[in-house]
């Protein structure tokens, strides 16, 4: 059962690293739930599906976040300039 684990782990690392950046953040997740679901009960599929809707959603809210900065320091650029 370990070997398992760790062959299973293994592999999702090697995937995670070889994934375009549209699945961002939901690889993560979908790990970390899985393995959640699986010690809590065996729901292993269910925490990797609710774990990746998590993950994308949180990678969507940090890259919203990095765009609105950008876009404060081009406005603060453009205000420093016209003074």
């Amino acid at each position: 059962m370990k070997a398992m684990m760790m062959a299973c782990a293994a592999i999702a690392l090697a995937l995670g690293a070889a994934v375009p950046a549209q699945a961002k953040g939901c690889l993560k997740g979908a790990l970390v739930g899985g393995v959640a679901g699986h010690y809590a009960g065996h729901h292993g599929v269910l925490g990797a599906a609710a774990g990746c809707v998590i993950g994308r959603h949180e990678a969507n809210k940090r890259a919203r976040m990095e765009r609105e900065r950008q876009r404060e320091g081009r406005r603060q650029n453009i205000d420093d300039r016209s003074m």
